[in-house]
């Protein structure tokens, strides 16, 4: 994979996006170079019975991406811009080794996913059945002090393409998804 993913702590902002047609012309305008495009990406989360995890703000995930074949286990937490992963061989097993040591699994979740480098950036277009259209700007770094420079070089960078700080969604994709299931569950 690429150093682009080398790094203990991520910088990353993510905006909803109105029109995803435009955005995908503006990197195709500034020259993006394509990591990844239309992926399907499956995360199953783990916890605790008890949600030990998400009570220390920590959030576990094993993760398939097809047709490119990567697959991850990611360790998110406990401070909002900390993010392991490691590529795994076999999300199965993995899977089975974590119900085994008492983790089950409390949500899946699947999305469209593509990924562009600009830069030190990489830049990531996700669909969400139901939650819409998503652009990630992200850098990876193992020094937490470049973390506030990294944001402001993101942010100018996502100005380029036309977003602004009012279309920045701030909640995770999993928070996004379990508050729809939860007013889904409530109309029915």
């Amino acid at each position: 994979m690429s150093n682009h993913f080398d790094g203990k702590y991520e910088a990353e902002i993510k905006y909803h996006l109105s029109d995803h047609s435009a955005f995908l012309s503006q990197l195709s305008t500034m020259h993006a170079e394509p990591f990844v495009v239309n992926n399907e990406e499956t995360d199953w989360f783990f916890d605790t019975p008890q949600t030990h995890l998400a009570d220390g703000n920590v959030s576990m995930s094993v993760r398939t991406m097809t047709p490119s074949g990567i697959k991850l286990w990611i360790v998110k937490g406990p401070a909002a811009s900390e993010c392991k992963a490691i590529n795994i061989d076999d999300d199965k097993h993995v899977r089975n080794m974590l119900e085994t040591l008492g983790y089950r699994c409390t949500m899946t979740l699947t999305k469209t996913r593509s990924v562009w480098f600009l830069g030190d950036i990489h830049i990531t277009l996700d669909h969400i059945n139901g939650a819409g259209w998503f652009a990630e700007f992200a850098i990876m770094t193992h020094d937490e002090t470049k973390l506030t420079g990294y944001r402001e070089q993101l942010r100018e960078k996502a100005a380029e393409f036309g977003l602004t700080d009012d279309m920045i969604e701030k909640q995770s994709y999993k928070q996004l998804v379990s508050a729809m299931q939860k007013n889904n569950g409530a109309e029915s």
